[in-house]
């Protein structure tokens, strides 16, 4: 019962705030399906009460903010729209720490593998949450390395990351990134990744239930 008053107080904040770009998920459905897509995930909502200890201890979950249970609600719902819209899933990478770890094991029943090129590049500098600027360029290229990369036939890569990696990737414009929201680029065998759109965690469960 607790769990599903979180999923419910969620939904009503995600839906309030959902993508200009949510219009085009119903169109985007049918190509997903076909595969050829690498998607972006921020983590799910984390425990604020928690801190981070630096530098990163991989192993101890003590030192790292965690997931809330409205987080962990969150991403299960997610990830059952995600198999009830027959969207397939190949190679599922995440940071290495365990917020992301555990969303991407919650979205898609599955082990991961977590990345260096995907792990929080803050790197314990307190504004980089609050504005990041998209300063760090080594972070910015392996992620949009991943994203470039062509995912196996038939199938979409998903990439579980952090807002500081994504606004390193994709810019300032990338900076309002909210928890559990997606960024999803068109991969090419040509060249860059195509951006396509951007989903917010509510708009994967309303189309789930249409």
């Amino acid at each position: 019962m607790k769990m599903l008053r979180f999923v419910c107080a969620a939904l009503l904040i995600l839906s309030g705030c959902s993508s200009a770009n949510a219009t085009d998920l119903p169109a985007l459905l049918a190509p997903l399906k076909q595969g050829g897509y690498v998607v972006v995930f921020r983590h799910v909502a984390t425990d604020d009460s928690q801190k981070d200890v630096y530098p990163f201890n991989f192993d101890d979950m003590k030192a790292q903010r965690q997931l809330s249970d409205q987080g962990r609600a969150i991403a299960l719902q997610v990830g059952a729209a995600i198999r009830k819209l027959g969207i397939p899933v190949g190679e599922v990478y995440t940071s290495r720490l365990n917020r992301a770890v555990e969303t991407g094991k919650l979205l898609f029943d599955r082990d991961v593998k977590p990345v260096d090129a995907l792990t929080d590049s803050s790197a314990g500098i307190a504004s980089g949450m609050a504005n990041p600027a998209g300063g760090n360029a080594k972070a910015g290229r392996g992620l949009r390395e991943l994203v470039d990369a062509p995912p196996k036939g038939g199938t979409n890569n998903m990439l579980v990351t952090h807002k500081t990696n994504i606004t390193d990737a994709f810019g300032r414009e990338a900076s309002d990134v909210q928890e559990g929201e997606a960024f999803v680029y068109k991969a090419s065998s040509a060249g860059p990744a195509i951006f396509v759109a951007r989903v917010k965690a509510a708009d994967w469960i309303a189309q789930a239930g249409n």
